[in-house]
């Protein structure tokens, strides 16, 4: 199953606090769903914890009954589609007056009179994201979005993610395909929304995976820098070892003075090794910079060879 799919089952598995929350999160359901009106309500999920964490809240909250239909996805997987709807006219026309919802609204908007405190809130993000809300698996990329039929609807609930936390920013916004899409790309941004929704589970794999990936990516750039390294002293060796043993067919070693043979000896004798590390075999030993001092002096007399 996909990590959206898990977290999902996640926050169906919380228990609301109060009936405050339930029927917020309720609310979160119904506002944002496929259709919402005083003569019609759908909702739409190929979640089958969600469906029934639908029918579940509409039947504690509002004490109305839901109609559910199954159908094939015709997707690869055989997925299923879920759309439940409340029938009855009457349920529709009560629950759209009681969440403060009239026909003479222009637009649809959040009603915060619906949300008496910050359990509320998180229920009723809850309700939205189970809704038309989706998570990215970490392993991939880190993108949490909303998809909402309606521009001001979706303004209305980045402005409110907004006010989670201090360090909340607003979700940034686009259209696609005649949908408002809000959405976050921060990674600690998305595991606080989750853990503030209900789903603490999921918040602490996505941080564990991004630690995982830093361990990673410290590893990876430790292990190039190293291979640069060895590469470039592996060229700067091969020159240095051409230059001594042109000397050594033309003059022979004997020709250098003390302290550049015993250096050149060495270079033929650990062809891997680094100025630093044939400094340090000398005797006595110098710094890396005297190592590189005595080889410039011979890669000059090699060229004047």
């Amino acid at each position: 199953m996909s990590f959206s799919f898990e977290a999902k089952k996640e926050l169906c598995s919380c228990d609301s606090q109060s009936v405050s929350c339930s029927r917020a999160e309720c609310y979160g359901f119904l506002l944002f769903a496929k259709v919402f009106s005083e003569s019609k309500m759908v909702f739409s999920t190929e979640n089958p914890y969600t469906a029934s964490r639908f029918s579940e809240l509409i039947s504690s909250s509002f004490q109305a009954i839901t109609e559910k239909k199954t159908a094939l996805t015709g997707k690869k997987d055989q997925s299923r589609l879920f759309t439940l709807s409340i029938p009855l006219e009457d349920d529709c026309r009560r629950i759209y007056s009681e969440l403060g919802h009239s026909s003479r609204d222009i637009n649809l908007r959040i009603n915060r009179a619906n949300l008496e405190d910050e359990g509320a809130v998180a229920a009723f993000l809850r309700g939205v994201f189970l809704c038309c809300g989706s998570v990215s698996d970490p392993k991939k990329d880190y993108h949490l979005e909303f998809s909402v039929p309606y521009k001001n609807l979706c303004m209305d609930l980045c402005r409110l993610i907004s006010e989670v936390s201090p360090r909340s920013r607003e979700p940034r916004q686009l259209n696609r395909k005649g949908m408002f899409i809000a959405y976050i790309k921060d990674s600690e941004e998305i595991a606080d929304l989750l853990a503030f929704i209900g789903a603490p589970l999921a918040s602490m794999e996505l941080m564990q995976e991004k630690i995982l990936k830093s361990i990673r990516n410290s590893v990876n750039r430790k292990t190039n820098s190293e291979i640069a390294n060895i590469n470039k002293t592996a060229k700067a060796s091969a020159v240095q070892i051409e230059a001594i043993e042109k000397i050594k067919r033309v003059r022979g070693l004997d020709s250098l003075p003390d302290d550049l043979k015993s250096i050149a000896q060495l270079r033929l004798e650990n062809p891997e090794h680094s100025l630093r590390d044939l400094g340090e075999l000398l005797s006595p030993p110098i710094s890396r910079s005297g190592a590189n001092h005595r080889m410039k002096r011979i890669l000059e007399i090699a060229e004047e060879i």
